[in-house]
């Protein structure tokens, strides 16, 4: 292809991802190195007739406005954001260094830090809830494969029902079942014989059950990929395999899933970046308390003050966009050497 034409084929997808994925990211570099301005003061003598006159402080907002007209970015501190009590905590995990018994007692103490609280919580989270996904996935694909074609239709559509379900949506209504009042909090309470098991109370229940809603919510993504892919199998392998006497479960191992192997990597680069990116659950079970995620500190940093904390949340992102990166690295890795091997570079 001649390089001419090349450069027209690619151009508009490299414009697109200059303008939507490049400056962006730049604009939350140049961001996270400030802070928001500090409101400005002034003294104000108040006098009332016959009570005499009080000295009080207040905020001067034209001044304070005026500032923030002239430095929309806020002011310049470099990577001290960074490096903060809310973000790395470099000098309170120092401490902690100092101050711990063991290793047990140090983790201890870091993880009662905001950042590691919610980055211990993302981990899990995305560590427990992506193999599962594919796994799940990729039984139900199995499953809807070998029914009868006029049983595969109302499947898939029942299958896919927790994609169409707003994200939100499908936690709150979760959250409420779950609630002493809904449906499985009831059972729940019936089934342990403790009228004061909650969801709210328990921590672990919390995380088992947010990494359970991950689970319903992604699996049906991975199914249909997987899905997809199995009418792909050559036939000629398969039945070669049943001549040879292969079981089910040997013919799935040997033959469906090494055909599948490029789309299982597909969907575990997917997964871990919208995994890794939780926040929808934390925000409908208000489980902050227990479980946090390093995408609702941005929510957190964005709307839970008088002041959205800009410089904060974009350390947050920058923070969480290099997480993705250390976590598909070794994925993509692989899958560029298995690209290279089958092309015979």
């Amino acid at each position: 292809m001649p390089n001419s034409t090349f450069l027209k084929f690619i151009g508009p997808s490299l414009l697109a991802m200059i303008l939507f994925i490049a400056l962006p990211i730049v604009s939350v570099v140049v961001q996270s190195l400030h802070v928001e301005h500090e409101q400005i003061l002034v003294e104000v003598e108040n006098c009332v007739p016959l009570a005499g006159c009080t000295t009080v402080t207040q905020v001067d907002n034209a001044a304070t406005q005026a500032l923030r007209d002239e430095q929309p970015l806020g002011r310049f501190v470099g990577l001290s954001t960074y490096l903060d009590r809310n973000h790395l905590a470099a000098d309170a995990v120092s401490l902690a260094w100092r101050a711990s018994d063991g290793i047990g007692d140090f983790l201890g103490r870091v993880m009662n830090l905001p950042f590691y609280k919610a980055l211990a919580f993302t981990l899990a989270y995305t560590a427990v809830v992506t193999p599962l996904c594919l796994l799940l996935g990729l039984v139900i694909a199995l499953g809807v494969n070998a029914l009868p074609k006029v049983l595969k239709g109302p499947t898939i559509f029942v299958t896919l029902l927790p994609m169409i379900v707003t994200p939100l949506i499908g936690a709150l209504v979760l959250y409420w079942m779950l609630d002493s009042r809904g449906i499985l909090g009831t059972a729940l309470v019936n089934l342990t014989g403790d009228p004061d098991l909650s969801l709210r109370a328990s921590g672990t229940l919390t995380w088992l059950t947010l990494f359970a809603y991950g689970i319903w919510h992604s699996a049906p993504m991975a199914f249909i990929v997987f899905y997809a892919g199995l009418q792909s199998v050559p036939e000629e392998t398969m039945e070669a395999a049943v001549l040879d006497g292969a079981s089910r479960f040997e013919r799935v191992r040997y033959v469906v899933v090494p055909h599948l192997m490029p789309l299982v990597v597909f969907v575990t680069l997917i997964q871990l970046m919208d995994n890794f990116r939780v926040l929808e659950p934390v925000v409908a079970f208000n489980s902050q308390a227990v479980a946090t995620s390093l995408s609702f500190a941005v929510y957190n940093d964005l709307r839970g003050g008088d002041v959205p904390l800009f410089g904060s949340a974009a350390a947050t992102s920058l923070l969480t966009i290099i997480g993705i990166g250390i976590l598909v690295t070794p994925v993509a890795i692989r899958s560029w050497r298995d690209f290279k091997r089958r092309h015979g570079h």
